[in-house]
């Protein structure tokens, strides 16, 4: 794991913070950088990644993961205003197995309007798993009791 930015320059998002490859970027700190999503799913979908590579949110140091989020924080009212959107969807998809296409860690802020028919986050599970009282505080324990 990188301990300064030290640019993986085979990740589209490393070149893009190092100015290497084009971006619309909308907001900028020394360790984060904001920028339209080249295929959005609405009109200002953006992505916050970090400046230095980390490829999951597991892997951010905690100051690193609270620059990032204090820059989400920033800019997602920003995106609301200038899109005139009645909400934001923020997501981050943590691992190819949830989708995330990209293996740097990133944020997106996607503009939401009432009636626009996608839902909420909880749409992308068609099933839930039924768990007892029993099954949620073994799962509790060990989350608890996991180790890096």
């Amino acid at each position: 794991m990188p301990t300064a930015f030290e640019p993986n320059m085979s990740c589209i998002f490393c070149r893009i913070v190092d100015g290497d490859l084009p971006s619309r970027t909308v907001y900028e700190t020394d360790d984060a950088v904001a920028f339209l999503d080249a295929n959005p799913l609405a009109a200002g979908h953006t992505l916050v990644v970090p400046s230095e590579h980390y490829e999951t949110v597991g892997e951010l140091p905690p100051e690193t993961a609270g620059a990032l989020f204090e820059t989400v924080s920033a800019v997602t009212p920003r995106i609301e205003r200038a899109i005139d959107a009645d909400g934001t969807t923020v997501a981050v998809n943590n691992g190819e197995a949830a989708g995330q296409e990209v293996p740097h860690t990133h944020v997106h802020v996607v503009p939401r309007f009432d009636g626009d028919g996608n839902g909420p986050i909880h749409r992308l599970f068609s099933t839930r798993p039924s768990l007892s009282d029993a099954e949620l505080d073994a799962i509790a324990a060990d989350i608890r009791g996991a180790t890096e």
